[in-house]
């Protein structure tokens, strides 16, 4: 991806953008697997689509597919559509026309969390104490866990399963669905988890704002303090040199090359923003991350040259999700307020 931060241009003027307002918060966001659609998740039950291609007229706003709000969703992996989570337990297949399909009804639980494996075809979810994996037409469920799973992760090969849940993280086979699961404790309530690109580490934010990561092979651990808050989000570079994390007025990132980060200071860099990071997404290829900050505030940091613009400015309204398309040149963002946005970077 071709993008200098330090051209005129880009803190000149913003680059082309779609943007749609809605009337419900926006929990989700992703992109259709050919990166032509977008789908964001809103509070009222609904799932918007709309064409990535800002210059494209945008569609009509769809009526409601969950009897609440809508709260995880990811393209699906084994189709050209999407795949939903609501507070009415309900997990719902999406096609590209926006009509919803059943997968599964956990009536009284949420289903706040979910991911997907693309190479695998696989998709899971967080349901109350337990985790969901539907994989092959099948669904299998793994837990129950010590607590409500919080988070949850695929390792690199699709294969293992990571869940985040009070006092640790617990990791499944999914070839041995029966076999125990090896778990990882850590003592309080981890509310964040992210298994990185190279499959060598699982990190989690806890209540307790700091981060916890766990080397794979060794089974040793690794505790990072100081932050003002709790850290909700986490991103992995593509090539797993870098972890991302909310909570900070800047970009933040922890190195993982040679030794690791343990008893060294995070690179930090860019323009301070206004309030903290509380969503963080980096790029699928290149060396840029995106930063969606409490306040509203939208910038993009470069890690090579240390550098960061704002894409957006701050309107109050807290930025709730950061989905790149899967080519790299295209960004959604949805906020607090129910503002969809499909960034245009290539230029």
């Amino acid at each position: 991806m071709k993008l200098n931060l330090g051209q005129p241009a880009w803190r000149e003027a913003l680059p082309p953008t779609r943007s749609v307002s809605s009337d419900a918060p926006v929990s989700a966001c992703a992109f259709s697997n050919d990166g032509a659609l977008v789908a964001f998740a809103l509070g009222d039950g609904s799932v918007r689509l709309l064409p990535a291609d800002p210059k494209a007229a945008a569609t009509d706003a769809t009526p409601p597919v969950h009897g609440g709000a809508v709260l995880s969703l990811v393209s699906d992996p084994a189709g050209a559509g999407f795949v939903s989570g609501g507070d009415d337990g309900r997990i719902l297949r999406i096609a590209l026309d926006g009509t919803a399909t059943e997968l599964a009804n956990f009536k009284g639980k949420w289903v706040d969390r979910m991911v997907a494996h693309k190479a695998n075809e696989a998709i899971a979810a967080a349901v109350g104490r337990n985790a969901v994996v539907f994989k092959d037409d099948r669904m299998h469920e793994v837990g129950p866990h010590p607590s409500t799973v919080a988070d949850l992760d695929f390792s690199k090969d699709g294969g293992r399963i990571a869940t985040a849940h009070y006092d640790g993280a617990t990791v499944w086979s999914l070839a041995n669905i029966t076999a125990p699961p090896r778990r990882f404790a850590w003592r309080g309530s981890h509310v964040a988890l992210r298994w990185s690109t190279d499959g060598k580490f699982i990190a989690t934010g806890t209540q307790e704002n700091d981060i916890h990561v766990w080397r794979m092979a060794q089974a040793t651990d690794m505790r990072m303090q100081g932050y003002p808050a709790k850290v909700k989000s986490l991103s992995w570079t593509a090539d797993a040199r870098f972890l991302y994390t909310s909570a900070q007025p800047v970009f933040t990132a922890w190195s993982f090359s040679g030794k690791g980060p343990e008893g060294k200071p995070p690179l930090q860099f860019g323009e301070e923003g206004a309030g903290l990071l509380a969503v963080v997404a980096a790029h699928p290829a290149a060396e840029f991350v995106a930063g969606g900050y409490d306040s509203g505030e939208l910038q993009l940091g470069d890690i090579k040259t240390r550098r960061s613009v704002v894409l957006k400015m701050a309107d109050g309204s807290a930025i709730t999700c950061l989905a790149w398309s899967p080519d790299g040149f295209r960004l959604a963002v949805g906020n607090d307020s129910g503002a969809l946005l499909v960034i245009d970077l290539r230029r």
